[in-house]
């Protein structure tokens, strides 16, 4: 059985679309014309770069980033 591991992906928002990265995976970067096309390629961009890493017989890195949104009013 396979264990889930959650990794924080950051979303930006661009003039022609969307980008998106994860701070624990360096060079795991996509973007596109909709946040839910980011998405899926984001998750696809994860499990390749993960897969590449194991069969290399690389350290998969462990999740350490977090994220919060803060509110501020203006």
């Amino acid at each position: 059985m396979n264990e889930l591991v959650n990794y924080v992906v950051v979303y930006e928002k661009s003039q022609t679309g969307w980008a998106a990265y994860v701070p624990d995976l360096p060079g795991v970067v996509t973007t596109g014309r909709t946040r839910a096309e980011v998405r899926s390629l984001i998750q696809e961009a994860i499990e390749f770069h993960l897969d590449g890493l194991k069969e290399d017989r690389l350290p998969i890195p462990e999740p350490s980033a977090e994220a919060e949104v803060i509110s501020i009013s203006r």
